[in-house]
């Protein structure tokens, strides 16, 4: 019950920064903690309380946890942080560009 409340905060705290600031690098942030609570969520519920997966010839199967879930985070947090220094760069770029990383003197600029 605690890690779905943790999770939920973080989730919420992610979506509030990605939705409400205008602010893109805060959005970027935002963003990013929506990931790492997705990241939470899946390592948390894959614990079932078993051993490391990694066993000897001829040893007897006991309890393992699943490795799947380990790796598809691992590559997960690999994606978010390229996705994150794409967004940062392009930011730059448009700061260059406009003088301004707020989302909604962007817009204005647009008209």
């Amino acid at each position: 019950m605690l890690t779905n409340l943790i999770f939920i905060i973080l989730f919420m705290l992610g979506f509030y920064a990605l939705i409400m600031k205008t602010n893109l690098i805060k959005n970027v942030i935002g963003l990013n903690l929506m990931e790492a609570a997705i990241f939470f969520w899946v390592i948390s519920f894959s614990d079932i309380g078993g051993e490391v997966s990694i066993h000897k010839f001829g040893e007897t199967m006991g309890k393992f946890n699943d490795p799947v879930p380990q790796a598809l985070t691992l590559t997960g947090i690999v994606i978010g942080a390229s996705t994150a220094a794409l967004l940062l760069t392009l930011i730059i770029e448009l700061n260059k560009f406009s003088g301004t990383i707020d989302r909604d003197q962007i817009e204005e600029l647009n008209d």
